[in-house]
């Protein structure tokens, strides 16, 4: 194993899209988009995978709590840490209606879907992703190079130039940070 070629490889992604201006400009937008949601009294709901499920409660984790200092919380979920109703829902509906199932009851017009896929194909991300944009939801979608099905459905997709998964998952974490963070101060800038 070589220890230096996995840190180059992540570093060469992240270097990929510091050089990329219309990706920051895409990070940014949505950072503007989720803070007005927020301002509005609205919701950020996150979806995504095995390790994809992770960065999304992860993420939603830093906004509900605290990212960078203390102050109020924010309305943020992962759609999956309800492990009676996802085991439920997938054995009578299947696992491709399990997070769709979730947005239609929590989602309203004008909060955000965050969806992760790293393919851009899951098909229960999908079906979510479809249920959002029925309830006029903001949809945004994080996923690889090519973007996948996610792509042409969501308002906005930030493909992170790689097709290896663990560097593309690196990449979503980082870029779930930035936009904590920008929310964060933009919302509750100390003086």
């Amino acid at each position: 194993m070589n220890i230096t070629r996995i840190i180059a490889e992540s570093v060469s992604v992240k270097q990929q899209m510091l050089a990329d201006e219309a990706l920051i400009n895409q990070i940014s937008q949505i950072a503007a988009m989720a803070t007005e949601v927020f301002r509005k009294g609205g919701k950020l709901l996150f979806c995504g995978n095995g390790g994809s499920a992770a960065d999304a409660q992860h993420i939603a984790a830093e906004l509900s709590g605290r990212f960078r200092f203390d102050r109020p919380p924010l309305f943020a979920e992962a759609l999956h840490v309800n492990s009676s109703y996802m085991t439920a829902v997938s054995n009578d509906y299947g696992f491709e209606k399990a997070y769709a199932r979730l947005v239609q009851a929590m989602g309203r017009k004008g909060d955000m879907l965050v969806a992760l896929s790293t393919s851009g194909n899951s098909p229960n991300i999908i079906e979510a992703i479809k249920v959002a944009k029925q309830t006029e939801m903001i949809t945004i979608g994080l996923s690889g190079s090519t973007g996948g099905a996610m792509r042409d459905l969501c308002d906005t997709t930030i493909c992170v130039p790689s097709e290896i998964t663990a560097r593309i998952q690196e990449a979503h974490i980082m870029i779930g940070h930035i936009l904590c963070e920008i929310i964060e101060n933009d919302l509750f800038r100390k003086a």
